[in-house]
């Protein structure tokens, strides 16, 4: 038979009473207060810190670069190439002015008018305004994170040990923590929910399913070290509507699901996320579709007029972007969740890349690779702003009424309101965007067939 040396015994011993000290703080100091929807304010604390050593690092590294006398950070500006709001028609008429002096007085084509289109192609190539909204916010200050500052170079030995302690903190201690802590909220969610889903449908049902669920988001929440603020909560979306959102994460749905219960909507999966959904479906009517049934749009809309009808039903939890941004701008917005005629609580999220990235950059980053970023960055710091509900009007058709939610969420949330598609980060531009232009430059050469017919 095996026996332990003292010395092995005491290892084992130091280890069990380690694991059984840090299992009691982490059940008292965050799974306890997650349950009741409570805080310590430990998280605020830790945040201001981290605030104070950015500060000392930042002023430290511009102190260091200006003795030794070379740039430190990127020019951070929305463009790189300054551009005026004018027409085709009045850009091209500035050529021809400049060029033959001609004006367009007599519509013909001229050769000139190539430069025009020449110019706007490569300004779309070298300063597009889709492509960057898919690249990681640049950051003027060193957060001992990234080192997003450009030509960073060894400045002194005290910063180089404070990164390295941060590596330390963020990888040996907040991890296996943050890891702990999503396992116990998974793990919680599935359990839970498949209780609950073999109750009789009722109240009782109702309440537990809404409190196993709050619960186990706000565990997962702190599994992210998430500091969120909550903005205007009287305008929380209710039963029998749509909630719709900028997107820039797949932690969105954990943000907003931990202050409120919400009915998702989403294509089924295997694996992990396949057993979470029909845990989940079995306590709370979730609206999951089949893969071939998600590019049905009419029995998706069918599906969800059906949920949103029922005033009983939670509300909907939606993404219309359908892809994630990097948190600058909001995207089109398909309307598929517009036509259906529910009220829309518009919700805009804010995150602070100061702490940590949220964006997922899905063509760069695998989920894995994603979620490891997530668990090693500092912390998860975003304000969320619930607007007033939103309905259609009668003189409104789907689409105005998208774009009229969506400027407001990119009002509120002081994002860049664009009119591009988001699809664009994984497909070629649509042929309706270039036979646009070809027709406001034909009508500018031939007129429109009013002109025609009168002549």
């Amino acid at each position: 038979m095996f026996l332990l040396l003292p010395f092995d015994s005491l290892v084992v011993n130091l280890l069990g009473i380690s694991i059984t000290v840090l299992f009691t703080l982490l059940l008292v100091f965050i799974i306890v207060p997650a349950i009741f929807g409570v805080s310590f304010g430990i998280r605020k604390v830790y945040m201001k810190t981290l605030l104070r050593i950015f500060q000392w690092a930042t002023l430290r590294i511009e102190r260091g670069a200006k003795e030794k006398n070379h740039p430190l950070y990127k020019p951070y500006v929305n463009g790189i190439i300054a551009k005026e709001p004018t027409s085709l028609e009045e850009e091209i008429k500035e050529i021809r002015r400049s060029g033959s002096g001609k004006a367009l007085d007599t519509p013909e084509f001229e050769l000139s008018d190539i430069f025009y289109f020449c110019r706007k192609g490569i300004e779309t190539i070298m300063d597009d305004e889709v492509t960057k909204r898919f690249s990681a916010e640049e950051l003027e200050s060193w957060n001992l994170l990234s080192r997003t500052n450009y030509n960073f170079q060894y400045i002194s030995l005290r910063l180089t040990v404070l990164w390295g302690l941060g590596v330390l903190v963020r990888y040996c201690f907040l991890l296996p923590l943050r890891i702990a802590l999503a396992f116990t909220g998974i793990s919680l969610l599935v359990t839970g929910t498949t209780v609950v889903g073999y109750l009789p449908n009722g109240r009782c049902k109702d309440f537990l399913s809404k409190h196993v669920h709050l619960m186990c988001y706000r565990i997962c929440v702190r599994a992210l070290t998430a500091i969120i603020t909550y903005h205007d909560r009287e305008n929380r979306p209710r039963n029998g509507g749509i909630c719709v959102a900028n997107h820039t994460s797949p932690i969105d749905v954990i943000i907003l699901a931990s202050d409120g219960y919400y009915a998702m909507v989403g294509q089924i999966h295997g694996g992990l996320m396949g057993v979470i959904q029909r845990a989940m479906v079995k306590a709370c009517p979730h609206v999951w579709f089949e893969r071939s049934e998600v590019k049905d749009r009419h029995l998706v809309a069918r599906r969800l007029t059906e949920h949103v009808q029922d005033k009983s039903k939670l509300p909907i939890l939606i993404f219309p972007e359908g892809t994630c941004i990097n948190n600058t701008s909001v995207m089109m917005f398909k309307k598929g969740s517009f036509e259906i005629g529910a009220t829309v609580y518009p919700v805009a999220i804010k995150y602070d890349p100061q702490f940590g990235d949220a964006f997922w950059n899905s063509s760069k980053y695998g989920m894995v690779t994603y979620l490891l970023r997530m668990m090693t960055s500092w912390a998860i710091v975003c304000s969320v702003w619930y607007l007033p509900p939103m309905t259609r009007q009668p003189e409104e058709d789907a689409v105005q009424f998208a774009n009229r939610v969506k400027s407001a969420i990119a009002r509120q949330g002081g994002l860049v309101d664009l009119l591009w598609d988001g699809g664009l980060k994984r497909e070629k531009v649509k042929d309706a965007f270039k036979e646009e232009q070809q027709k406001l430059y034909s009508k500018m050469i031939v007129g429109s067939h009013e002109d025609r017919s009168r002549s």
